[in-house]
């Protein structure tokens, strides 16, 4: 401990020194001033701290991408959505989004492409399966034809399945 206070007395003494303040070399054993201190301890905790998030446990779920089978799906209608997971989706409805949802022994998976200036726009559901690890859900937004008839006020165009309950992470492509 001795040694590290020394140490850092010393680096202290540089620092000092590159400023332009006199510096006592004859007195190795002299302590820091308390803001010194003051400033290392937080600094050293707060380094702890992002050192330990780092090799925690946040992470972004992968797929290893090998298919174990398809996931059995149905469309639900905005008719049939449960209320909390509507409104969910009126708060959400603006920007793009992905959302899960459990309601007793279903899950709904739910995909938003945000705003849209016109209607006409439709979402593609071009896979939805299970790998060892994972349930991949894969949508695309298609936007209208050329010379089709569309709605001039913006669209919000999402699409909700619902399907068993998985105990494995959703995957958006």
């Amino acid at each position: 401990m001795k040694a590290g206070i020394i140490f850092l007395n010393m680096t202290y003494n540089r620092i000092k020194a590159k400023m332009g303040a006199k510096v006592d070399k004859g007195n190795r054993e002299k302590k820091f001033p308390t803001g010194v201190y003051k400033l290392c301890v937080p600094g050293l905790i707060l380094a702890v701290f992002v050192l330990g998030a780092m090799l925690g446990g946040c992470s972004v779920e992968r797929t290893n991408g090998t298919k174990v089978s398809d996931l059995e799906y149905s469309i639900v209608e905005e008719s049939e959505l449960p209320e909390e997971l509507h409104g969910m989706i009126e708060e959400k409805k603006t920007a793009d989004f992905k959302l899960t949802y459990e309601a007793d022994d279903e899950l709904y998976i739910v995909r938003g492409y945000g705003e849209q200036a016109t209607g006409g726009y439709s979402i593609r559901i071009n896979e939805c399966y299970l790998t060892s690890n994972a349930a991949v859900f894969d949508t695309e937004l298609v936007g209208p034809r050329k010379g089709e008839s569309v709605t001039k006020s913006p669209s919000f165009p999402y699409v909700v399945i619902k399907t068993a309950l998985q105990e494995k992470p959703v995957v958006f492509d």
